[in-house]
Parts: structure tokens; sequence; C-alpha cells
């Protein structure tokens, strides 16, 4: 049986994520991975829950923009920690994913995230972190030509370079599948792309694998 990130565990990861504490993080995740917790419940249930709430401490004047970015920099180790002796024991196949964070975006980690898992699926992830130039985005795409495109927004503010990055991009491939998402969605961009019939918004890491289950067929 696998283990479950309960309640408990979940306020002790994010008391030691919020005091800075990477051994207590590292600890508490080893030992969830070595009872056998999934990779995705990992992702969804500590370190996509914990980035969100730290947010919006950051966001009501809680926590320091300090602590917001020590909190950031620990859950990236803690995501290496996971994809270590992991990613080689996948399948490799022949799919590809470009995943980036549009320009002006600097809140990689989610984008990141979204890359570890699909190559722990064994897809090819090109991950082109954060500010991209959409510029750059439009040269990878046509030198790797992948099966999906992931755009990632963590700040609403940033929606009018999310817009332009789809049309520019659309414009020139209308059949490439784009997957979107980020926190940024939590609070209405959801309803700015859905004119794109070629855009889809990702909520969960289980609407991305179903999304991947259907390219992998």
């Amino acid at each position: 049986m696998n283990k479950i990130v309960d309640e408990t565990t979940y306020e002790h990861y994010l008391s030691a994520l919020l005091s800075g504490n990477s051994e207590d993080c590292a600890r508490i995740v080893q030992t969830l991975v070595s009872e056998g917790a999934e990779i995705k419940d990992l992702y969804t249930h500590l370190f996509q829950r914990s980035q969100y709430q730290v947010g919006e401490l950051w966001e009501h004047q809680k926590i320091s923009v300090a602590v917001e970015h020590l909190s950031t920099a620990i859950t990236g180790r803690m995501l290496t920690l996971v994809r270590v002796g992991q990613v080689f024991s996948s399948h490799a196949r022949d799919q590809t994913i470009i995943i980036a964070c549009v320009a002006d975006e600097y809140h990689q980690l989610g984008g990141r995230m979204i890359a570890d898992y699909c190559e722990l699926r064994g897809w090819r992830a090109y991950f082109l972190g954060a500010n991209k130039p959409l510029a750059d985005l439009m040269q990878l795409i046509e030198e790797r030509k992948p099966d999906l495109l992931g755009l990632s927004l963590s700040i609403y503010f940033n929606l009018p370079a999310l817009l332009k990055a789809l049309e520019v991009v659309t414009g020139k491939y209308p059949k490439l599948p784009i997957l979107v998402g980020g926190q940024a969605f939590r609070w209405g961009a959801e309803e700015a792309v859905r004119d794109y019939s070629n855009v889809s918004y990702m909520a969960t890491l289980d609407d991305l694998e179903r999304r991947m289950i259907n390219h992998e067929r």
C-alpha cells in the first residue's frame, strides 16, 4: 500500500519549510519515498500544496519575501532529491514536450516540477526556465518539433505575456497542442485562454497525465 501524505506529515513539512530547515524537509521526503509514496502524490500534496500556501502567506504579508524565496529554493532541492534514482528507471518514450515560463515570469518552480514529472514518465522534456524570450521559445519549437508545449504562469498580471505567446505560437503552429497552468489560473486566467481551440488548462497532474497518455497511444 502506498504511503499517503497525511495532514500531520504535511504540517510538519510546511513548518520545516517556513523555518528554512532543509534537513528536516529532506528527512520527511526521504521517509515518504522509502515508505512507498507515489511521486505524483509528493508533487501534488506536498510540494505544490506547500508552495501555494507559501505564496498565499507572502501575498497576505504574513511572511517576508526572503522566507518565500528560501522556501522555493528548498523545494527545488527536494525535487532533485526525489528525482535522483527515479528518472533513469522510466521507460523511454518517443514523445517530446517543451515547457517554459513566459516573458517577465520569474517563478519557475512549477514549470520545473512539470518537466521533471514528464521525464519521470519517460518523455523528453525541455525546460527553458524563467522569463523566456518569445523568440527563443519559437526557435526551440522549430528545432525540436514537440508533441506538446507547456506554458507556466504564476503571476496574474503577466497574463498579457502569455496571451502574446499563445497568439504567436498558434499563428505559426496551429496544430500544436498547448498546455497552460500555474497559480495565476486560480485567479481567473483560465477564462482568457478559452478562445484558443488548441489550448488546454491543466489544473492538476492528473489532467497532465491523462493528456500525456493520449499522446502515448
